[in-house]
């Protein structure tokens, strides 16, 4: 496996975590969709450098 499916796999499961336990879309608003940005924010990141990398 490529280290990028590796790091999309994470991230998946990373926000399917965030949904069930965390509420991340629940109805109230708040920190909490913070929490998706900076989760996405470092995803991408991360997917940038590995791409540079190679």
């Amino acid at each position: 496996m490529s280290k990028s499916t590796i790091v999309i796999i994470i991230y998946i499961i990373g926000l399917i975590f965030g949904a069930l336990f965390l509420g991340l879309w629940d109805a109230e608003t708040g920190s909490k969709p913070l929490i998706g940005v900076i989760w996405t924010t470092l995803f991408l990141i991360t997917l940038f450098l590995i791409e540079k990398k190679n």
